[in-house]
């Protein structure tokens, strides 16, 4: 079964110049993560404070459009934080991210580096076509940490399998459905290039992910950018 990963038509006629990168990883071997790699997350804290404060950080360009972004869908920004604000404030207040698995950590250490929002989503057991669209309000959700499932509000943002919703408001909160576990072994990546990000910051930042799950997890990898000219790509193993 050939299974497709898609952008739909309106979320670039609502957010022009976006565009998505996508690291597929086969056979990937997760795991701990190595002192190698928690050094690396906690470099990029380091650096992350170095150039920002939790005073400057709704200022600056790559944070406001997410806020901006959230707004236009009808999210407080002050409310639903995405998911690089709730990570940068944390770093910010000098509050280590924990070492969660290498895949996970990955994804930290690059959000970091770049200020760029970053997800993981195992696929191992996806059977539905997945697309980042907006929400009808019929899908179902269940946030990871919960048992209880909700309804995304019509017209938000999604990242879903069918009718599931894999994250809500966009990059907000993921659900338990595709987390990234040490058993998890076929995982796509994903890079939002929300301008001020260009494309070639993404495919740049594709590869540097590329880089790092090969170096940490192994694993067949490739990538892809999802955009107006590209809308879908096949997930199946290349």
């Amino acid at each position: 079964m050939t299974l497709y990963y898609s952008i739909a038509p309106e979320i670039f006629a609502r957010f022009p110049g976006y565009c998505r990168g996508v690291v597929l990883a086969y056979e990937v071997t997760n795991r701990e993560s190595p002192p190698e790699l928690v050094e690396l997350l906690r470099q990029a804290e380091a650096g992350l404070r170095e150039n920002l404060s939790i005073e400057t950080l709704t200022a600056n360009p790559r944070i406001n459009a997410w806020r901006e972004a959230y707004r236009s869908f009808g999210a407080k920004p002050s409310e639903f934080r995405s998911s690089i604000e709730a990570m940068a404030r944390r770093a910010l207040r000098s509050e280590p991210l924990p070492a969660i698995n290498a895949l996970v950590d990955i994804g930290n250490v690059i959000s970091l580096r770049h200020l760029v929002t970053v997800g993981g989503h195992a696929i191992d057991e996806v059977t539905h076509d997945i697309a980042l669209r907006l929400a009808t309000g019929q899908e179902i959700f269940v946030p990871f940490g919960s048992d209880q499932p909700e309804s995304p509000l019509p017209g938000e943002v999604i990242f879903a399998e069918g009718n599931t919703v894999l994250t809500r408001r966009w990059t907000w909160r993921q659900a338990n459905h595709t987390l990234t576990l040490l058993t998890t072994r076929v995982i796509e990546i994903n890079i939002d290039g929300l301008p001020p990000v260009s494309p070639a910051e993404v495919e740049a930042t594709c590869q540097e992910v590329a880089e790092l799950v090969s170096r940490f997890c192994g694993g067949r990898i490739n990538h892809e950018i999802l955009s107006l000219q590209n809308p879908t790509i096949r997930l199946t193993a290349f």
